[in-house]
C-alpha cells in the first residue's frame, strides 16, 4: 500500500505579529514547513498536497515540487483538506494529514500512524493523541472499548468531557478510498461554525468503520501559532541537535549555550566550547577544536584544525586540516591550507593562504575597493609580519616574508623580504622639548 499526504499551510499565523507567512518562519535556521516535509520525505509518498492561501506564492515556492492547492475562504480544517482533492482524489492507500506549524512530529511517528492503519481491524481513521502537561485549549480525543469513539473540540466539550486526559493533535492516518467522501460530508453545525476535521472520527463510525489512536510525545505535537512557541520549539529542536551531536561522537562543553543549524554536520572527537553558533551549511571533520564564543556559516573545516576563540568563519571559508585560526580573526571566501596560522586580529578575504604560512596580528587583506573583489594570493610557507595590509589583486611568494606594518602593492617573489613602510626617522630630544613647551603655555 502507497502513502500520500496532505499538508495544511494556509494559515495567517496572524499572532506572529508578521508578514512573513506563519509556516515560513524559521526554525533552526529552517522554515517550519522545510522541516516536516524533509520528515515526511521518509515515508517516500506518492503524492504530496500542500495547502496554501491567497497570496502566499512563496510557501508554493517552498513546497515545490510538491503540488500546492488553495483554499480562497479559511472554513476550517476540513475545508482546507477538501481542497486537495484534485491531488489526491480516491487514493488507494493511506493519506496522513499534517500541519505546517508543526514541524517536530517525528518520522517514526508518521511511521506508526501509518502502521497502525494498515492493522488487521482496518480502521478508517487514526488519530495521533497525546497528554500535554496542561490540556486546556485541546480537543479531547474520547475512547472506549471499540477504539476511538469520536473527538470534541474543546468549545463543544462538557465538563466531563474536559477531564479527558486525552488530546487531539490534529494529525491523523485516513483510509484514502473514503478520505474524499467523508470531507465532503462535514458540516459546521458548530460553536465555531467552522468545518472541522475531527469530525471524521463520527462520520466513519457511522459507516461501522472503527477508528483508533497512536499516542505521540507532547513536545514533537507542539503547534507553533506565536513568537513564544516559536522560541519554545526552537529550544527543543536546539536540545535534539545537540543529543544527535554527542551521540555522533562530539564533546560540547556547556551544550546548552551551543546553537547548531539544522544541517549542521560534525566529526567524530570534535571539541565545541561555550557559546558557539553554527549557521547554515557548515561541516567540521574529525578531532577539530571549535573554541568558545566563535560564529560558523556555510564554511568547511578539515580535520585537526583549531577554530577561536572569538573567530567567525564567513561563507566560503575552507579551513584545511591542523590549521589554526585564533581570537577575533575573520576569514570569508578563502582557502585556508593545512597547518597555516591566522592567530590574532586579521581579516582574510578573497583569498589563499598557503600551507603553513603565518599571518600575523592586525593583518589585512584588502579585497574590496567600492565596486569588485579581487584576489590576494599567499604562497606556502610565507610570512607576514603584524599590521600589514596586502592590496588585493596581489601575490605573494612561497617562503616571502612580509615586514610589519607594510602595506603591499605589488607582487612579492618567492623568498623575498618585503618592506613598505615609511623609513624610521628619530628626533633626538624632541618629546622633552614638546612637553615643555605644553607645560609653558598650560602655566600662562
Amino acid at each position: 500500500m502507497s502513502v500520500a499526504a496532505i499538508v495544511l499551510a494556509a494559515g495567517l499565523g496572524t499572532r506572529m505579529k508578521s508578514s512573513l507567512p506563519k509556516v515560513l518562519h524559521p526554525l533552526a535556521g529552517r522554515p517550519l514547513l522545510a522541516h516536516l516535509l524533509d520528515t515526511l520525505s521518509c515515508l517516500s509518498p506518492q503524492e504530496v498536497a500542500v495547502v496554501i492561501g491567497p497570496e502566499q506564492e512563496a510557501v508554493a515556492k517552498l513546497a515545490a515540487p510538491h503540488r500546492t492547492v488553495l483554499q480562497t475562504e479559511r472554513l476550517g480544517t476540513a475545508h482546507a483538506a477538501l481542497q486537495a482533492k484534485p491531488v489526491i482524489g480516491d487514493f488507494p492507500g493511506d493519506v496522513l494529514i499534517l500541519f505546517g506549524d508543526t514541524p517536530l512530529v517525528t518520522s517514526d511517528t508518521m511511521q506508526r500512524l501509518v502502521a497502525r492503519r494498515r492493522e488487521a481491524d482496518d480502521p478508517a481513521v487514526v488519530v495521533l493523541g497525546f497528554r500535554p502537561d496542561d490540556p486546556a485549549g485541546y480537543g479531547r480525543l474520547v475512547l472506549g472499548t471499540e477504539g476511538l469513539l469520536r473527538i470534541v473540540e474543546v468549545k463543544d466539550a462538557t465538563e466531563a468531557e474536559r477531564t479527558i486526559p486525552w488530546c487531539n493533535s490534529g494529525v491523523m492516518a485516513v483510509d484514502g478510498r473514503i478520505l474524499m467522501a467523508l470531507l465532503e460530508r462535514v458540516d459546521n453545525q458548530n460553536a465555531k461554525g467552522e468545518y472541522y476535521l475531527t469530525d471524521l472520527v463520527g462520520l466513519a463510525r457511522a459507516q461501522g468503520r472503527i477508528c483508533a489512536m497512536v499516542e505521540g510525545e507532547a513536545e514533537e505535537l507542539l503547534g507553533i501559532n506565536s513568537r513564544s512557541e516559536l522560541a519554545e520549539a526552537e529550544d527543543i529542536l536546539q536540545r535534539r541537535l545537540r543529543d544527535q551531536a554527542m551521540a555522533n561522537g562530539a564533546t560540547l562543553i556547556g551544550a546548552e549555550t551551543i546553537f547548531f543549524s539544522w544541517d549542521t554536520k560534525l566529526g567524530r572527537d570534535v571539541v565545541v566550547g561555550p557559546s558557539v553558533v553554527f549557521g547554515p551549511s557548515v561541516v567540521v571533520e574529525d578531532e577539530v577544536e571549535i573554541r568558545a564564543f566563535c560564529h560558523l556559516e556555510d564554511c568547511h573545516v578539515a580535520k585537526g584544525a583549531v577554530v577561536g576563540p572569538f573567530a567567525r568563519l564567513r561563507p566560503g571559508a575552507q579551513i584545511g586540516e591542523e590549521a589554526h585560526i585564533g581570537n577575533f580573526v575573520e576569514i570569508k571566501k578563502s582557502v585556508v591550507e593545512a597547518g597555516a596560522k591566522v592567530n590574532h586580529l586579521t581579516y582574510i578575504g578573497d583569498a589563499r593562504v598557503g600551507a603553513k604560512a603565518n599571518i600575523g596580528a592586525g593583518t589585512i587583506t584588502c579585497n574590496y575597493d567600492g565596486f569588485g573583489k579581487y584576489l590576494t594570493d599567499i604562497g606556502k610557507g610565507a610570512f607576514i609580519g603584524s599590521n600589514s595590509a596586502l592590496v588585493a589583486p596581489v601575490k605573494i611568494g612561497d617562503g616571502a616574508i612580509v615586514g610589519a606594518g607594510s602595506v603591499v602593492t605589488r607582487d612579492v617573489p618567492k623568498d623575498a623580504l618585503s618592506l613598505a613602510r615609511g623609513e624610521q626617522r628619530d628626533i633626538e630630544g624632541w618629546a622633552a622639548r614638546f612637553r615643555e613647551s605644553k607645560s609653558k603655555n598650560k602655566k600662562g
